[in-house]
């Protein structure tokens, strides 16, 4: 029996963000510079080298598996590796494949990765106010990705909205997003901004709503009850009473949540990134390209959880952005 990946910390790894571009069609501006230079696409493991890594740390006790990119529906025939990750599925082998995606693409592969076995995904969606999503995405439509929605639900695929909170951009809609998930059935989690890629014009701090804020003013309307719900990443949920609406929270900078993290971050380049909020990295590629026997990616997956640090250090409290990453989220994955 193949041991466990089991972190310096006694942290079980089960969950694999795997990223499989850092390309996008939309310029999120909390995410990446509108002029981004992305990675030669040579430099990019191919589908079947991406198949084999995920494959390699399915192996080794990963349950779910999360793909992300960049906006990872960009990428050509990815149908093709959401199709061949299937069978993970079917085996036993993996709970879990899902993706997180802008929406864009939703329209067009819903039906696709439903068939291919996902049945949860993540749309990040910020605003339902058009102007304001076309600003923040700077080149995104909201109604294509409202689209993308109606499709994804009538494929079968639940739903979940992923909304960073903005100061000054987004506090007006708290209640309306609300709304609109309780009328589509969806859930919705919101995320505290956090201190990652080069800031130019955008201020990190300036950004910052804390969700301890957003919390409270949910608080002055519904009655919140506490929930021991996980699914598998780093949300903290309640369910508001009233609508029985489930609500998570992923709080970076008000509350770690490093005590229990059981995931890790591959790169479409077969960087490893053990902490979202640390620079410290390892090479999968070279490992993966060295052998075609598994037994020297696997040593090397083991070494890189190895490193994996406590937890991260981003911290806004004194007023600065403490914890800056130099990366941006399209690199890492998101």
């Amino acid at each position: 029996m193949t041991a466990p990946l089991i972190d310096p910390f006694a942290r079980a790894i089960t969950y694999l963000r795997l990223s499989v571009t850092d390309r996008c069609d939309f310029r999120c501006v909390y995410c990446m510079s509108e002029q981004m230079t992305f990675l030669p696409k040579k430099e990019l493991l191919t589908l079947e080298e991406l198949d084999r890594l995920a494959s390699s740390f399915i192996k080794l006790g990963v349950r779910k598996l999360r793909i992300t990119g960049g906006e990872p529906l960009v990428r050509r025939d990815i149908m093709t590796f959401f199709q061949n990750m299937g069978r993970h599925i079917t085996s036993g082998a993996l709970d879990e494949l899902t993706v997180t995606t802008n929406g864009s693409q939703l329209e067009r592969f819903a039906g696709q990765l439903f068939e291919a076995g996902v049945r949860r995904i993540n749309v990040s969606i910020d605003t339902l106010d058009t102007d304001k999503f076309a600003a923040i995405t700077r080149w995104g439509r909201l109604e294509q990705v409202m689209r993308g929605l109606d499709a994804a639900q009538e494929a079968g695929l639940k739903v979940k909205l992923n909304a960073v909170a903005l100061k000054d951009f987004n506090e007006d809609e708290l209640f309306s997003m609300l709304e609109f998930c309780e009328t589509r059935g969806m859930d919705i989690t919101f995320i505290e901004v956090m201190p990652m890629g080069d800031l130019g014009n955008e201020d990190r701090l300036d950004q910052y709503w804390p969700l301890s804020d957003l919390r409270a003013r949910l608080a002055e309307r519904f009655s919140l009850t506490d929930l021991s719900k996980r699914t598998g990443g780093p949300a903290r949920y309640v369910r508001i009473n009233e609508t029985g609406q489930t609500v998570g929270f992923i709080t970076p900078l008000t509350h770690n949540f490093c005590e229990s993290c059981n995931r890790v971050r591959v790169t479409c380049t077969g960087e490893i990134f053990t902490c979202l909020g640390q620079e410290g990295k390892s090479d999968l590629r070279a490992p993966l390209r060295a052998s075609p026997e598994d037994a020297v990616l696997e040593e090397a997956i083991r070494a890189a959880i190895g490193l994996k640090p406590r937890g991260h250090d981003f911290d806004y409290s004194r007023g600065v952005a403490d914890g800056q990453m130099t990366r941006h989220m399209s690199h890492t994955g998101g």
